[in-house]
């Protein structure tokens, strides 16, 4: 999200998931696995702030993220030993866009990009653009989905059927746009909401859509109290219906942890066998929560503590029940990543197990007073992970080093082995 606080300049620029068949590397004993952290690869050129990442069909892996008055993505065909610049086209070819980004790709290989636009005179969004590459990140083609005003956080998926679900809201409820025909045509159909915002989008393995629908909105210059739940479609978002939420969630509006809980992206899941996940924080406590009726009912489980605040939380899953999350704790100095696996196993009732690595910082920072004293920051509201054909977990977290002249991203990647 790209919110009031105004940007940090460094040298000009502004400083505002496919794997190899799941249960093949299931560990029969989850409680015998460890997360090992492999080389790291930096690359700095060109601001990477709330980053996304996406497997392609050919092994190739992406990285897009906002810092730059224009969209930014990245490439490797080397599982992320080394990155170069995507091109993905020009203004006058409708690449507009300098805020949240977000990658999806298709059953058939099939790319696609969706980005905000944010005008940081007056702090609103100011419209969305959506691109679809046919052939693996070489060519773009880009279209305008929206130009409102408060026009923010825009999500991108692909249904099994092939069609692309794309959804943004705009301080007046989520709305929500599809492509029938590889991202060529968007039609927007009716609103999922008409409040809230749209902090998350997954797509089932039978084509059920769920949106997370939460009370703050449009870059957080709108609050709807009361709004606060999963909005689930199962014919391809012509009709929604809401759904409540397990536990209690305390929306302040502010990004300051002094004020209680700091919330934007509440991620949602689907795994393989059609079960939804949430992850949210209440406070020093992560809870888990896990709906095999299209979030009708719920089971919720405490799967981390900590003694500082946890917060930002992001979510992916595969197979039948194998997640990976990732989290902040703490702040300023204390500021830490977090990652996990979480294995609820084969769908009973029992507590999943969950396999930590260990936090650790990096290199993100923005200044705080007029003498630009530096403290830790989040570079965005998540961690984007992945889980990689090749058996490894990935990260990627935000350079942002006013000091050092540095911005970019960090490629950090784990080997999910035996102990």
């Amino acid at each position: 999200m790209t919110r009031r606080p105004p940007p940090i300049v460094v040298a000009g620029l502004f400083l505002a998931a496919c794997s190899k068949a799941p249960d093949e590397n299931r560990a029969s004993n989850p409680a015998a696995l460890e997360l090992v952290a492999l080389p790291t690869t930096d690359h700095v050129g060109g601001l990477a702030r709330e980053p996304m990442i996406v497997e392609g069909a050919d092994g190739s892996l992406f990285v897009a993220g906002y810092g730059t008055e224009k969209p930014t993505l990245w490439r490797s065909a080397d599982g992320g030993a080394s990155w170069e610049a995507v091109d993905v086209g020009s203004e006058a070819d409708g690449a507009v866009g300098n805020s949240d980004v977000d990658l999806a790709v298709a059953p058939d290989g099939k790319l696609y990009f969706v980005v905000m636009s944010y005008d940081r005179q007056v702090f609103e969004g100011r419209g969305v653009a959506a691109a679809t590459s046919l052939d693996g990140g070489a060519t773009w083609s880009w279209s305008s989905l929206s130009r409102d005003r408060f026009d923010d956080r825009p999500w991108i998926e692909v249904a099994p059927d092939g069609v692309v679900h794309a959804v943004w809201n705009d301080g007046a409820g989520v709305s929500h746009a599809v492509s029938t025909d590889r991202g060529r045509t968007w039609t927007e159909l009716a609103r999922v909401h008409a409040s809230g915002g749209s902090s998350h989008l997954a797509i089932g393995p039978g084509g059920t859509l769920a949106v997370r629908v939460t009370p703050l909105s449009a870059s957080g210059n709108k609050m709807d109290p009361g709004t606060d739940g999963i909005a689930v479609s199962r014919d391809g978002g012509a009709t929604w219906e809401m759904r409540d939420l397990p536990g209690t969630r305390t929306w302040t509006g502010s990004f300051d942890p002094k004020d209680g809980v700091l919330r934007w992206v509440e991620p949602i899941a689907w795994d393989s066998t059609g079960a939804l996940y949430t992850l949210s924080s209440e406070g020093t406590v992560l809870w888990l929560g896990r709906s095999t009726d299209d979030g009708t009912s719920w089971t919720r489980w405490p799967v981390v503590e900590d003694s500082a605040m946890v917060y930002f939380p992001y979510l992916v899953a595969r197979g039948s029940g194998e997640l990976a999350a990732t989290w902040f704790s703490g702040s300023g100095d204390a500021l830490r990543a977090n990652l996990a696996l979480i294995d609820v196993d084969d769908g009973s009732e029992g507590a999943p197990h969950v396999t930590r690595a260990e936090p650790f910082a990096f290199p993100a920072f923005r200044p705080v007073d007029a003498d630009s004293t530096l403290i830790r920051d989040t570079a965005g509201e998540y961690i984007p992970i992945v889980f990689l054909r090749d058996g490894r977990l990935a990260v990627v977290t935000t350079i942002q080093d006013p000091v050092n002249d540095r911005g970019g991203f960090t490629f950090r990647p784990y080997r999910i082995g035996a102990r």
